[in-house]
């Protein structure tokens, strides 16, 4: 029963890593391509339109909301969110079995 406990313990933290490598995968490409685009913008007309700013600001609400995810501060669905409705519905379903 520990095995199998120290096991699933296991494959839950390696995807929280893999999750984690996917995020900042994520934010590390996002740098290098807003890098390289405000270096063009700057050298095709000095910033005087930043234009690579609405690419940024584009990206960027993907990037926060995989932050968000990542990262588990969704405030609709706080800590224990997830753990507190298994519960629930795992006692409704004894309940369930309990009448019929």
């Amino acid at each position: 029963m520990q095995k199998l406990d120290k096991e699933s313990r296991y494959i839950k933290a390696k995807e929280r890593v893999d999750e984690l490598k996917k995020f900042y995968g994520h934010l590390w490409s996002y740098i290098l391509v807003m890098s390289a685009l405000a270096l063009i913008n700057y050298l095709t007309n000095g910033f005087s339109y930043m234009w690579f700013l609405w690419a940024a600001f584009g990206w960027g609400i993907g990037l926060f909301f995989h932050a968000i995810g990542t990262f588990r501060l969704n405030p609709f669905f706080g800590k224990g969110w997830e753990e507190r409705k298994i519960r629930e519905f795992m006692e409704e379903d004894e309940q369930t079995k309990k009448w019929q």
